[in-house]
């Protein structure tokens, strides 16, 4: 039966087109010119019913159908398992801040090749929130190596290193700021310690040793011990802003003579020098025991020379322990040439062992 809309064929001559009204037996079929042409039903044959053809699916398939059938849910995702979160621990009598910064060779045994791990421990009750970084002897800039925070009583690894990076290291840096969560605390003062990084020792095996923190050898640098940083960067703002502004106001005071300085406050201030060659020099290349002694022994007498005049005076001369030969060399020099100073051994809480006092007296007629 022909119904509106059918598509039909004419029977008895060429084309066909869509049927839009039928009276009687007549069809009226619009031709793809658009003309109406009235044809006997009986005359045209159905090419494609008006009748929507029932679909598979009532809608059609978009993305997610396509992925996933109809009427059946999505299957779940598998639940990823809760993060355990360890309990904090606190030692007893362990309230003072110890913090050791250690150098571990991947292979001990071929230290000219091998990579090294850095580690940071914390052995104290407090959080730790930590920046260490690093520069090289001829940057002005420092590099952040690594930064984070460590939980109380815990070694964290900070970074991996080999011997092409030593040159970006001759001074290394740890910034520190402690507290505590959850429970009231003590506080601590946040701290910058600034070391000189002898990269040298990263070449001899006896450097590495075995400590309270590590049952292997270690490069170990105390950066804060019972609360005291080892070495605290001391910066003059205003000096660091002209310097680097290169500023040269001439309403400043004009420099004055050492001769005019407060002799008393400059006699108060123990001078310290460091004579361990590493401070003195910044290449070793080609030295001697003899030439490193030398280069020693010429600040020691620069520094004597320098505050001979000043009575009262004190001068702590950090030479090491080592094999001994140039505190030999100093006593030696003390005895024949400024013996009327006061010679001893320097504190041990404050230098540790290898530090020798010179205290200057007034030189008899």
């Amino acid at each position: 039966m022909i119904k509106v809309n059918d598509i039909v064929r004419f029977l008895n001559d060429v084309g066909g087109g869509k049927v839009t009204r039928i009276e009687g037996k007549v069809a009226y079929v619009e031709d793809h010119d658009g003309f109406e042409r009235p044809t006997l039903i009986s005359d045209l044959v159905v090419v494609d019913s008006a009748v929507p053809r029932h679909a598979t699916y009532e809608r059609p398939l978009d993305v997610k159908t396509r992925l996933v059938e109809p009427d059946r849910p999505a299957p779940k995702q598998p639940e990823k398992p809760a993060e355990v979160k360890l309990p904090v621990i606190e030692v007893p009598d362990n309230e003072l801040l110890n913090v050791v910064l250690a150098y571990e060779p991947k292979q001990m045994k071929h230290l000219n090749t091998t990579t090294f791990y850095s580690t940071l421990v914390n052995d104290s009750n407090y959080f730790l929130d930590y920046v260490y970084m690093s520069r090289g002897d001829e940057d002005r800039e420092w590099r952040t190596r690594a930064q984070g925070t460590v939980e109380p009583n815990i070694q964290v690894p900070l970074d991996e290193f080999g011997h092409d990076d030593l040159n970006e290291m001759t001074h290394v840096a740890v910034q520190l700021m402690a507290y505590k969560k959850d429970r009231p605390f003590a506080l601590k003062n946040p701290c910058l310690v600034v070391l000189r990084l002898d990269v040298t020792k990263f070449h001899k095996l006896h450097c590495f040793h075995e400590n309270e923190y590590f049952d292997y050898p270690v490069l170990a640098l105390d950066i804060v011990r019972n609360d005291l940083p080892s070495k605290l960067l001391r910066i003059d703002s205003a000096a660091l802003e002209n310097a680097m502004r290169g500023n040269h106001d001439e309403r400043r005071e004009p420099c004055r003579s050492l001769a005019h300085r407060d002799t008393k406050k400059h006699h108060r201030e123990i001078v310290v020098q460091d004579l361990h060659i590493a401070e003195l020099l910044d290449n070793l290349a080609g030295l001697t025991k003899g030439d490193m002694i030398n280069v020693q022994l010429d600040k020691f007498r620069e520094v004597m020379n320098e505050h001979r005049t000043h009575a009262g005076q004190k001068i702590v001369f950090i030479h090491g322990k080592g094999e001994g030969v140039l505190r030999r060399a100093i006593l030696d020099e003390l005895a024949k040439k400024w013996s009327w100073c006061e010679v001893q051994d320097a504190s041990f809480q404050e230098y540790g062992f290898g530090a020798t006092q010179v205290t200057i007296r007034q030189q008899k007629e």
